[in-house]
Order: structure tokens, then C-alpha cells, then sequence
């Protein structure tokens, strides 16, 4: 029986530009999702292979090393671009990688998350911390302006020197879920619950989610994607 699925709708958006990707490695397995910044066919493109690039990166080197190589050689193509730099495809990704008998370990940059949900009946726990405007200002204490969480404060290849790069390790044990901000965000506006979304195999939980993020979202939804995967 298959442990893991994604789920993607496209929204009001022109083009579907989240991708996922799933690689394994000597039994460890990376599981990755990117949002790509904007919406054409050279950002959907970027992040389909780039995700492919993340994936087997992390697998062979681990989800905060992967990521690593994967953000220092889009910035040194960006920095290598010059001024036109600033128009290539860029996006903000998670990855997670598991590895029998070992801690699940969860590297990101932006505002893409990872969530667990330890048992059936339990809550979702977030395991990541946006990098976003809007996260900046409540860690300052200042209350955030309606539109601050759409600015994200690090992508892949951001070559501003307080990009940050954040990695978290907690028990392999449940379900994980990695979400874009149109599948996550609208679900939040709602104030529902995201464990009521997140029943059933994987396959139809990644399904659920993303259906009711689009219907949540209106007739502005972004792309919403999800990837769900039990760990045990």
C-alpha cells in the first residue's frame, strides 16, 4: 500500500507553479514541496525540476545539507545574471527527510510548511516558522498589516544576507504533511481545523485538503498543493 500522495489544484492562478518530489537513497527518502513565485510557464517549469534537484540532493545529504546545495547554486546563477537576475524563477520550499530508526528532519526556506499530525484523533503540529513579512512583524512585536505574510523574507536562491535558512528534527512518527500557502492559508482564515481534512489514506487526504483550501479560497485561490506521507 502506497505511504505517500500529493493533491494539487490550480486555483484562480494561470499556471500551477507549487511541485512536489519524492527520492530515495540507501533507505532515506526525501519528500519535497516548492512554491514558485509568481505564475507562467518558466516558473512551472524551474519548479517541477528544480524540485526533482531538491529531492535527490536531500536524500543523498540530508534535508538541511540538500537544501543547502540547492539555495547556494540558484544564488550563484542569479549573482552570475547580473541585473536580469531579478526576473528568474525563484521559490520557497520545504523538504523532510526520513530515515529508518532515526529523527524526521524538516529544512525550509519561506513560507511552504511541514506539519505532523502525531496519531489519529491528535492535533497537527507546525514544525516550521514562516519566513515571511508578516512573521518578522510579530516577532517584533508589531502588528502585521493584512497583506504582510504575501512577502516572503527567503526563497531559494536569495542572496540577501539575512535569507534564512531554518531546519527542525522531531520523532518520525505519524503523519506528515508539507502544504503550500494556498492549501494551508485559507483552511486557517476558516478557523477550522486542518486534522478534519486530513483523514483516510493518503490519497484522499491530500485530496480533502486541497478541495477544501479551494473552496475556502474563493475565486482568488492560489495553487494549493499537498503532500502527505505516513511515517509509520
Amino acid at each position: 500500500m502506497r505511504t505517500h500522495s500529493t493533491a494539487q489544484l490550480i486555483g484562480g492562478r494561470s499556471h500551477q507553479c507549487d511541485a512536489t518530489a519524492t527520492y530515495t537513497h540507501e533507505n532515506r527518502r526525501a519528500y519535497v514541496l516548492l512554491d514558485g513565485i509568481g505564475s507562467d510557464e518558466d516558473i512551472q517549469s524551474w519548479t517541477r525540476t528544480t524540485a526533482r534537484r531538491l529531492a535527490r540532493a536531500a536524500a543523498r545529504s540530508g534535508a538541511l545539507e540538500g537544501l543547502q546545495q540547492i539555495h547556494a547554486a540558484r544564488a550563484a546563477e542569479v549573482a552570475e545574471a547580473g541585473w536580469y537576475g531579478r526576473d528568474m524563477p525563484m521559490a520557497v520550499a520545504v523538504v523532510a527527510v526520513t530515515e529508518p530508526g532515526k529523527p524526521l528532519h524538516i529544512a525550509w526556506c519561506g513560507d511552504a510548511r511541514a506539519y505532523l499530525l502525531p496519531a489519529r484523533g491528535s492535533q497537527v503540529r507546525c514544525l516550521t516558522t514562516d519566513h515571511n513579512m508578516r512573521q518578522m512583524l510579530i516577532d517584533m512585536g508589531v502588528e502585521p498589516g493584512p497583506y504582510s505574510r504575501n512577502r516572503v523574507t527567503s526563497y531559494l536562491g536569495d542572496t540577501s544576507a539575512t535569507a534564512p535558512l531554518g531546519s527542525v528534527t522531531t520523532r518520525a512518527t505519524g503523519r506528515l504533511i508539507l502544504a503550500s500557502d494556498g492549501a494551508y492559508e485559507p483552511l486557517e482564515d476558516a478557523d477550522v481545523k486542518l486534522s478534519d481534512y486530513l483523514t483516510g489514506r493518503p490519497h484522499k487526504a491530500a485530496r480533502t485538503f486541497v478541495d477544501a483550501a479551494i473552496i475556502h479560497g474563493g475565486p482568488r485561490a492560489d495553487n494549493a498543493t499537498a503532500l502527505v506521507a505516513d511515517l509509520d
